[in-house]
């Protein structure tokens, strides 16, 4: 992997990101599930066993699919447009194949299929983490350190709560990167703790 190239980095997802998204819960969205994909972007580098730039540039990369995931879904909420607008900007922008794939492969309807770690990271991670958020929200002190494992997966059964998070891509996520769901729940809930203040958690 090619050392971290400084253009297409951290801060630059940021930018744009903020600069598509007014939205403060959008924007928390994407830091969450930054958190979590960060996470099982560190596990991978471990398994790849990456040292210095190799796994600073894995890191990177997790992290800024993760970012720029949704940025377009507040200009371009349909199905027919996103993330097919955002992607198609990043290209333009010369955001790298395998972030711009993976983005693609978060949407089931893309028809795009999810193929590496990072594909797969990003597809288990992303409805997961809103449904943690609203799992943190309706507790009393609306943090996520109240947020335990067992209590989500019977959220996950009351079909009310949170009803625009689509249950089967968490549990198919999970499948799909080859963890157990309550196991990559807990992952979760505790990569979002080490960003909580960031988080407003």
């Amino acid at each position: 992997m090619a050392a971290t190239n400084p253009r297409y980095g951290r801060e630059q997802a940021w930018q744009l990101l903020t600069e598509w998204t007014q939205s403060e819960s959008l924007r928390k969205h994407a830091l969450a599930v930054e958190a979590c994909v960060v996470a099982c972007g560190e596990q991978e580098a471990d398994r790849l066993a990456l040292e210095g730039d190799a796994r600073t540039a894995l890191l990177e990369l997790y992290s800024t699919t993760a970012l720029l995931h949704d940025f377009d879904y507040e200009r371009h909420p349909t199905a027919e447009e996103h993330p097919f607008a955002g992607v198609r900007e990043l290209e333009r922008l010369g955001w790298p194949e395998e972030l711009r794939t993976a983005i693609l492969g978060h949407a089931q309807y893309s028809g795009v299929p999810r193929t590496s770690h990072l594909a797969k990271a990003l597809f288990a991670c992303d409805e997961l983490a809103g449904f943690l958020i609203a799992c943190a929200l309706v507790k009393p002190g609306k943090s996520i350190a109240e947020v335990e494992a067992r209590s989500v997966r019977k959220k996950m059964k009351d079909k009310a709560f949170a009803r625009a998070v689509h249950r089967e891509d968490i549990v198919q996520g999970a499948a799909e990167l080859g963890v157990d769901l309550d196991a990559h729940i807990a992952f979760c809930i505790e990569a979002m703790k080490m960003r909580a203040g960031e988080l407003g958690l």
